[in-house]
C-alpha cells in the first residue's frame, strides 16, 4: 500500500534547505533558489545515511541529473525515500524520458531588472523631494517667480531623466547581453510561467506577463538566473533612441532649472 503524500514528513538539511512533497511532486527550497519537481521527471529518491539524493529520470545512455540535499534525519529520510519510490512504482509510461524539463529552477534573488527598478525608484524619489525643497525654499523667500518656473522646468526635467534612463540602461542591458550573454527561448509552461534550459541541462523557471508560445530570453554566462525577456527589434532601437533623447534632455533641463535657480538666488 503506498504512503501517503500528507504523511511524509518534511526534511531540513544545511544552510536551511527544506525537501517536503506535494500533490504532483516534490519541492526543494534552497538559500537562494527553490526547485520544483513534478513526478513525470522523478526518477527514484536515494536515502543515504544523512544525504537524500533527487534522480530525476534519463534518456536512455545519458548519466541522470541529481539535486540532493544534505544534513538530514536519517530515519525521516528513509520514510521520504521510500515513500516516494512507492509511489513512482505505480508510473506506467515510458521509461525512456528527460527528467530535466520536469525539474524547474527558480531563483528567489532579485535579477538586475528588479535591482535596477529599485535604484532607479530611488533615483527619482531623491531628485523629487530635492526638487520640492529647492520650490518650497523659493516661496519661503519670496521669489514666486522662480517657485513658478521651477515646477514646469523641473517636473519635465525629472519626468524626461526617469523615463529616459529607464529606456536608455534597459537597451543598454539588452545589447550587452545580446553580445556577450546566452539566449535561448523560453516555453510557456503554465499560464505565466516560462521554462529555459540554463546550458549546464537543467531548466528555469520565470514568470512573465506574455501569454506567447515562447519567448526570447537572454541571461549572463556566469548567472544563468539572471534572465531578460528581450524586446523586438524596433522595440529596442525605439528604446535606444528615445531613451538617449530623454535622457540628453531631461539633463539639458536640470541643468538649465539649476542655472536660474542660482542667478535668481544671486540676483
Amino acid at each position: 500500500m503506498s504512503t501517503p503524500i500528507a504523511s511524509l514528513p518534511r526534511l531540513r538539511g544545511r544552510d536551511g534547505t527544506v525537501l517536503f512533497a506535494e500533490d504532483g511532486g516534490l519541492v526543494l527550497d534552497l538559500p537562494t533558489e527553490q526547485v520544483t519537481f513534478t513526478a513525470d521527471g522523478l526518477g527514484r529518491i536515494r536515502a543515504e545515511g544523512r544525504t537524500v539524493l533527487i534522480e530525476l529520470r534519463s534518456k536512455a545512455g545519458t548519466t541522470p541529473i541529481v539535486h540532493r540535499i544534505d544534513d538530514v534525519d536519517p530515519e525521516a529520510a528513509v520514510r521520504f525515500a521510500d515513500g516516494i519510490n512507492a509511489l513512482l512504482a505505480n508510473r506506467t509510461d515510458s521509461d525512456d524520458v528527460d527528467g530535466a524539463p520536469f525539474a524547474v529552477i527558480r531563483s528567489l534573488r532579485p535579477t538586475w531588472r528588479k535591482k535596477f527598478h529599485r535604484r532607479l525608484l530611488r533615483g527619482a524619489l531623491a531628485y523629487l523631494l530635492a526638487l520640492v525643497a529647492l520650490i518650497a525654499v523659493a516661496a519661503a523667500l519670496g521669489e514666486g517667480d522662480l517657485a513658478l518656473i521651477l515646477i514646469p522646468f523641473g517636473g519635465l526635467s525629472w519626468l524626461a531623466l526617469w523615463c529616459g534612463a529607464a529606456g536608455a540602461v534597459r537597451a543598454w542591458r539588452e545589447k550587452w547581453l545580446l553580445t556577450y550573454g546566452v539566449v535561448t527561448t523560453a516555453v510557456r509552461a503554465t499560464r505565466g510561467g516560462y521554462i529555459y534550459p540554463d546550458g549546464s541541462g537543467a531548466w528555469r523557471g520565470f514568470v512573465h506577463s506574455q501569454a506567447e508560445p515562447s519567448i526570447p530570453v537572454a541571461f549572463p554566462p556566469d548567472d544563468p538566473a539572471d534572465v531578460l525577456v528581450l524586446s523586438p527589434p524596433f522595440t529596442q532601437l525605439v528604446n535606444t533612441l528615445a531613451g538617449a533623447v530623454l535622457l540628453f534632455s531631461g539633463a539639458a533641463m536640470t541643468l538649465l532649472t539649476a542655472a536660474m535657480a542660482v542667478l535668481f538666488f544671486l540676483d
